[in-house]
């Protein structure tokens, strides 16, 4: 019988993983851990220990890991835009107070959640391996800090803790709180619109397929520890048709009215310096990344994690938009 630890379970993955282990696993005890009380009493329903705390404060996670054997960090600033400052903090230095308290109580395994959009370079781009030159600078403060985390991370490994990095792809399912939220938005404003030509093909990860990463780098052979794991569904799909699928399905309009890549991104960089110049602590409506999401390619190779983790997804992307979509009208 293990005792995990899961974190940001205010959040999209931390609360459905907390809730998932909690209510699929009668071996294990869950605890989950978050600055927000808004789903307290929901992970507490589904058999969690809910910890009210913040991670920036050493004393709370020296206190919160212990008697802990399994640390889950889904907790992080995920945004594409805001002040260094900001992502510094909550995503290198909470990871810092988080590790270092981890090892100081004898935590035997830690899963970081990193991202991929260390890849992302403006760029179509397919395939990418693990192993594969980043690109410099990285294209965001987000990015920048989850990967100085992430190193943090895999350099502990073996010193006195075993420590996974996962990097999912755009994650999507029920209770999602990013993805499709933001296309929503976008929509509702009629701002919604395809950039560039609308071929670009990229990966998602449903939520449960991520899900069932976490669970298969608990379950590691040691030689699979230290090491960063591309994640997704597998399956790379056209963007716009996908998000068209999506749409549809919420008996919405699909998105047909184009705007050209170089418009786009222009227009983002003017709303950014807009931000900046005014101070705002607003995203903007529109940014350089979020234009580069919309309209170039993005695909992983996932064959180190189906090699080293025996990772294989159980849930296919058209699967999890469905969820999202059953989830979504039932909020209503």
């Amino acid at each position: 019988m293990s005792i995990i630890l899961f974190t940001g379970t205010s959040g999209f993955l931390g609360g459905r993983a907390a809730k998932h282990f909690a209510s699929n696993s009668s071996k294990n005890t869950i605890v989950a851990t978050a600055r927000r009380t808004n789903r307290k009493d929901e992970l507490e329903a589904q058999g969690c220990k809910f910890i009210e705390g913040d991670l920036l404060k050493t004393a709370f996670c020296e206190e919160l890991t212990k008697g802990i054997d399994v640390v889950v960090h889904c907790a992080a600033l995920s945004s594409p835009f805001g002040s260094y400052q900001s992502f510094y903090e909550s995503n290198f230095l909470a990871t810092k107070h988080l590790l270092d308290a981890s090892i100081k109580n004898g935590v035997k395994k830690f899963i970081f959640i990193s991202t991929p959009s260390i890849y992302f370079n403006f760029k179509d781009r397919f395939n990418i391996k693990e192993s594969d030159l980043l690109p410099s600078p990285l294209v965001n403060h987000y990015a920048t800090t989850k990967l100085l985390a992430e190193r943090y991370v895999l350099d502990a490994n073996e010193k006195g803790i075993q420590t996974i990095a996962l990097r999912p792809r755009a994650i999507i399912g029920a209770e999602d709180t990013v993805i499709f939220p933001r296309i929503l938005l976008a929509y509702n404003k009629g701002k919604l619109k395809v950039v560039g030509n609308g071929k670009n093909t990229c990966d998602f990860t449903c939520v449960i397929n991520v899900i069932e990463a976490i669970n298969c780098s608990i379950n590691a052979p040691v030689n699979s520890y230290g090491q960063a794991y591309n994640i997704t569904d597998g399956m790379p799909l056209l963007f716009w048709e996908s998000l068209n699928y999506a749409l549809t399905g919420l008996d919405l309009a699909p998105a047909f009215k184009k705007v050209p890549f170089s418009v786009a991104l222009f227009a983002a960089s003017v709303a950014e310096m807009k931000s900046r110049l005014f101070k705002s602590s607003k995203e903007p409506s529109l940014t350089k990344y979020g234009v580069g999401i919309l309209a170039k390619s993005m695909t992983l190779d996932i064959s180190k994690a189906k090699n080293q983790l025996n990772y294989f997804p159980v849930m296919s992307t058209h699967e999890g938009i469905n969820e999202y979509i059953q989830w979504h009208k039932n909020q209503k």
